[in-house]
């Protein structure tokens, strides 16, 4: 199964088999997948620390991002996420609405260029959206979440390689897969680093190697952002105030929290260190031109009522269609489809509905034993159909989140922490950023329907998606080419 058929698969596994049921793994081991509402709160929240991350997950982390939020566990991990939480809070993102405008001003100014032909304005052409996005979302999160600049966007020569590295990455996981997952965690505490390094570089493995290099990278800019951050801190007030972000970006205030914090609550000084869901938008709504403009009416009133400002932060939330627009484009394709735990113990999962097993008996709750590997699919979750009906469920509808939802999905008690949804996942270690994308994703589609409108490129008929560790879009089956969204645009008659 390549990253193409994944999509049917998991189609298949819920119209055949319903909400849970069991998997062959490999080396002969059993896989429980599920999207029962009750069996993910019990997972992912009740019995949270009985179902942790995969060994697979948390070394493969570890290895390529450090020891961060996703490459942590336990004790460790809920400190790193309260030293974190004040600074992705609703709070701290009113500060922040500025940094958001500025840097989707500048994706505006960018794609007006693209616009240019020599001295004449061409009506209409085709742009890599997908590649504009992504250096808009890495110039976000340096800006609003590093207080660093990594692009100044003027033009495609412009764009800074972190940008480059980081779309080349995913495509990699993929075929890397099983191996992070059943080898990685054997081998990755054999030896010292540097035994383990000399290994990988005789090793004939490109995709290996490639690894290495974008963790190598990754880490040299993470350690020079960090390192002049720290200088600036130690500068002072005036100093910071200079600064990129003035100081109100993630990681000075992190800094600074971290100075001040306990001992016992301080992190190690190597951690302190939406593209996706943003570009399937923006193919959706090229092809729904009449949601398109009903959305564009909305945000250019917005701004005409707003004396042609930027929107605050409760200006642009009380935006009902932008709203349902972004909701529902987060239901319908979560960026990441799906996640792993593991059982520390032997343990038993309840069910929201019952479900009949082989032998015809109906099971209400599923005895667990210790290390089985779960997979909770929240491509699924977000679309089962006894939730959201059948007949629409697998429809992109953004009107459904303008009238009351349906009573079964309000009953059902999903977990995830957004709307009813799993996209952002559940319990202690869901999306601690969820509210950044959607700030992000918000903002930048106030600009640019504000200036532009979407139409589908002649190769829209040749993009796929693929099911990666984040969903990414190609043009062509051939899994080796990086992503790319082509799509045309071209300037609002005003």
């Amino acid at each position: 199964m390549d990253q193409y058929e994944g999509w049917g698969w998991n189609d298949l596994l819920a119209k055949k088999y319903g909400s849970t049921l069991r998997l062959h793994g490999p080396f002969g081991s059993k896989i429980l997948y599920t999207f029962d509402p009750k069996a993910m709160h019990t997972i992912l929240v009740k019995d949270s620390h009985v179902f942790e991350e995969t060994a697979g997950f948390i070394e493969f982390n570890r290895n390529v991002f450090g020891k961060g939020l996703l490459g942590t566990v336990g004790d460790y991990h809920r400190k790193q996420r309260k030293m974190l939480n004040p600074v992705f809070s609703a709070a701290h993102m009113r500060e922040i609405v500025p940094i958001f405008f500025d840097v989707s001003h500048r994706l505006k100014d960018a794609l007006m260029k693209q616009l240019e032909s020599s001295s004449k304005l061409q009506a209409e052409k085709e742009i890599d959206i997908f590649s504009w996005l992504g250096r808009t979302a890495f110039e976000l999160i340096g800006q609003a979440g590093l207080g660093y600049s990594f692009d100044p966007m003027k033009d495609e020569e412009s764009a800074h390689p972190f940008s480059g590295v980081m779309k080349s990455l995913f495509p990699l996981l993929t075929p890397m897969m099983f191996w992070f997952t059943y080898v990685l965690p054997l081998v990755s505490n054999i030896g010292p680093p540097s035994f383990r390094r000399f290994v990988i570089n005789i090793l004939p493995w490109k995709n290996l190697h490639q690894m290495r290099d974008i963790a190598d990278y990754m880490y040299k800019v993470a350690v020079d952002i960090f390192e002049e951050k720290k200088r600036t801190l130690e500068a002072g007030d005036e100093a910071i105030k200079n600064q990129i972000g003035k100081g109100k970006d993630v990681i000075s205030v992190l800094m600074k929290e971290h100075i001040r914090a306990s001992k016992e609550d301080r992190l190690d000084e190597d951690e302190v260190i939406s593209q996706s869901a943003l570009s399937r938008l923006l193919s959706l709504l090229s092809k729904h031109p009449d949601i398109q403009e009903k959305l564009r009416q909305e945000v250019t009133e917005a701004r005409r009522n707003n004396n042609g400002e930027d929107l605050s932060y409760n200006e642009l939330n009380s935006l009902p269609y932008l709203d349902a627009v972004c909701r529902e484009s987060l239901r319908l394709y979560a960026p990441v489809t799906s996640m792993s735990r593991y059982t520390l113990q032997d343990t038993v999962v309840p069910l929201s509905k019952p479900i009949t097993g082989v032998d015809g008996i109906e099971i209400r709750e599923i005895s667990v034993p210790r290390g089985t590997n779960v997979v909770i699919s929240l491509y699924n979750a977000n679309r089962n159909e006894e939730l959201w009906g059948p007949a629409d469920a697998n429809e992109w509808k953004p009107e459904r989140w303008l009238s009351p939802l349906p009573e079964a999905v309000i009953q059902a008690r999903v977990p995830g922490i957004y709307s009813h949804l799993m996209t952002f996942s559940a319990g202690a270690r869901s999306c601690i950023g969820f509210k950044f994308s959607q700030l992000e994703m918000k903002v930048i589609l106030v600009v640019l329907f504000e200036n532009f409108k979407f139409f589908p490129s002649a190769k829209d008929s040749e993009i796929r998606w693929q099911m990666n560790g984040v969903a990414a879009p190609v043009v062509g089956k051939d899994a080796n080419i990086h992503p790319s969204l082509p799509i045309n645009l071209s300037l609002v008659d005003h």
